[in-house]
């Protein structure tokens, strides 16, 4: 969730604040949504999923596997500690039960025109740092120069949108922005400004942004660093008298008086840690440990409590993706063949244990997964491209080759069809090996980073075998795997994609046709297609849910019927290993576990 949880919507504000109207149709606003209204209206008290009378005091301990060196979030130089945005406020707050919509923190309202050409935001004049000077708008201005030119590099491209930006009175600051090449303004630049890091213009004035430091920066956060031993622990305490506590968007949020990441090697010893009680919550990704390593005295007696809790947001699409850019698997057919040619179902149950969901979709576990026979609202979408795409499309519903579960023998229609498919491609056996037309032999490399995923490599490489096709399974270390992913250096790998309920023009550098030749890129399968580009390019300009909605379904249709990967598995819930003093809201958010609404049982 730390990951999957920055993105937004119409957004902004607990209080309203009279405020002068600086463009015609611009309205003030508590809070804003990338499409349609906020969920909260003006007087909402505090988010569903946070419980407003949660105690405060006690400790949360976490594990994080690996180091750091730095206390520095806003640079790609140095491993960032754990917990930096706990000290850190932006101008809004995300809600973490909406698509994407921002509501009141830093600033208090906000202004904004139909068209979103621009937006002012009204700041709290309450909001301190934690030294107690005041946040002002020259520390919002200050912070979006800094990151503009020296921040990360999506930090960079986004805030460079900025035509011009300007302080409009003591607690206002306007930020204008540069249309598009089509005359129309992103409409997520409004969202995108509202999730501003706002920084101390007097702590960093005469530092060096672009150094990685231990310094811990000034914040005006509900908690600061308290310790620090680099490598090893980062402890933040609560401060008492943050300044937003009673903020709707704070009710029920940060809990704990202190929070520390404690870390370790690897994840074996941190389990080890956690069940010996020296860490007090734990997530758990691998099946297999779920289903055992957690035995013992301390379970059975209820002291750890295993809680695997259902989520609404998007899971990652996890797949074999195929490189298109390589002969071989420039035609579908042969895509097509090869992912019949994997047998979920078996490999779910026997390494796995049953826990994960068939992906079937590039939005798997969400509202924007297209399933069955298109609506009408997807037919509208899909209707212009109709002489470009397949008639399945637009008529039948979705459903990946699937099998019983019962390994070689049932998988055997599924062999047969990609039998078929192959012969009828050109794709031939010949003394065992299957050949295409120049004679060239179907065999190819398999790229891994992780060695948990070989065992699944290895079991559809075996499965391959049998059609007379070679697939040679290859782990390489972090450093060359995505040297290699960003070079499109691979023939298939194991990667994923991760998208928000919000999906926009990032869908375009997923699998837009310019990105299938920009190295770093995340189109890895190197889809051309401008069906795509037209559906995905439209995303960011749509201003219904409904809409939206409607068109990512259509896209998923689309890339569906492409064959660029073998989808692999989701589990749609979010599993936690906790002791029983930790405890937590009775609504959980659609995006999933919000730990700063936890907390710790009163002594």
């Amino acid at each position: 969730m730390d990951l999957l949880r920055r993105s937004a919507a119409i957004l902004l504000v607990g209080m309203l604040l009279p405020a002068p109207v600086v463009g015609a149709g611009a309205d003030t606003v508590h809070g804003i949504a990338m499409q349609g209204v906020p969920k909260y209206p003006a007087d909402f008290q505090h988010f569903d999923y946070a419980d407003p009378t949660a105690p405060k005091g006690g400790a949360l301990r976490q594990s994080v596997i690996g180091g750091f060196d730095s206390l520095h979030a806003h640079i790609v130089r140095g491993r960032r500690a754990a917990g930096l945005h706990l000290p850190q406020e932006t101008l809004l707050a995300r809600s973490w039960d909406e698509p994407f919509s921002l509501y009141g923190l830093i600033a208090r309202a906000v202004e904004l025109p139909a068209d979103r050409a621009h937006v002012v935001f009204h700041l709290d004049p309450a909001a301190r740092w934690h030294d107690g000077t005041p946040v002002t708008v020259n520390d919002v201005l200050f912070s979006w120069r800094i990151l503009r030119d020296q921040g990360r590099p999506n930090h960079r491209s986004y805030y460079a949108k900025v035509a011009k930006a300007a302080a409009i009175g003591p607690h206002a600051v306007r930020f204008d922005f540069k249309p598009e090449p089509d005359g129309r303004y992103d409409r997520e630049m409004p969202l995108t400004m509202g999730s501003l890091s706002v920084l101390s213009k007097a702590w960093w004035e005469g530092r060096d942004f672009g150094r990685t430091s231990l310094e811990p920066p000034l914040g005006s956060g509900p908690y600061r660093v308290a310790a620090v031993e680099p490598g090893r622990r980062i402890r933040y305490e609560r401060v008492p008298d943050y300044w937003g506590r009673d903020l709707p968007v704070n009710k029920g949020h940060y809990n704990f008086d202190t929070m520390t990441y404690e870390y370790y090697r690897d994840d074996t010893i941190a389990l080890e840690a956690f069940r010996a009680g020296a860490v007090d919550l734990r997530r758990e990704a691998d099946p297999q440990r779920w289903a055992s390593a957690y035995a013992g005295p301390a379970l059975d007696d209820g002291r750890i409590v295993l809680e695997a809790l259902p989520h609404g947001r998007v899971d990652p699409m996890r797949a074999f993706i195929f490189n298109t850019r390589r002969p071989m698997f420039a035609d579908p057919h042969v895509r097509r063949a090869l992912t019949h040619a994997f047998d979920a179902e078996w490999i779910n149950r026997t390494l796995f244990r049953d826990a994960y969901r068939r992906i079937e979709s590039y939005y798997p576990n969400s509202e924007l997964a297209a399933h069955g026979v298109p609506s009408a609202a997807e037919l509208a979408v899909l209707r212009p491209f109709s002489d470009q795409l397949p008639a399945a499309v637009s008529t039948e519903a979705l459903r990946l080759p699937r099998t019983d579960g019962s390994g070689p023998r049932g998988l055997r229609r599924n062999l047969r069809t990609a039998t078929q498919v192959l012969d009828q491609a050109g794709w031939r056996v010949l003394d065992g090996r299957r050949v295409g037309p120049d004679g060239q032999a179907l065999a190819f490399e398999i790229l891994l980073a992780n060695p948990a995923d070989e065992k699944l490599a290895l079991e559809f490489a075996r499965t391959l075998e049998r059609l007379g096709i070679t697939a040679a399974v290859r782990t390489v270390d972090s450093a060359q795997f995505f040297a290699r992913l960003n070079d499109f250096d691979y023939d298939m790998v194991l990667h994923q994609w991760i998208s928000t309920l919000s999906p926009g023009k990032e869908q375009l550098f997923y699998f837009g046709s310019e990105a299938a030749d920009q190295p770093g890129s995340r189109n890895y399968p190197g889809v051309r297609s401008p069906v795509v580009d037209a559906i995905a390019g439209a995303l960011a300009g749509t201003t219904d849910r409904a809409d939206l909605v409607a068109r990512v379904r259509a896209l998923d249709r689309v890339l569906l019927s492409g064959w660029y990967s073998v989808p692999l598995f989701y589990s749609g819930v979010d599993t936690v290993a906790r002791w029983s003093h930790i405890h937590r809201p009775a609504v959980n958010a659609t995006w999933g576990i919000v730990l700063e609404t936890w907390w710790a049982e009163p002594p």
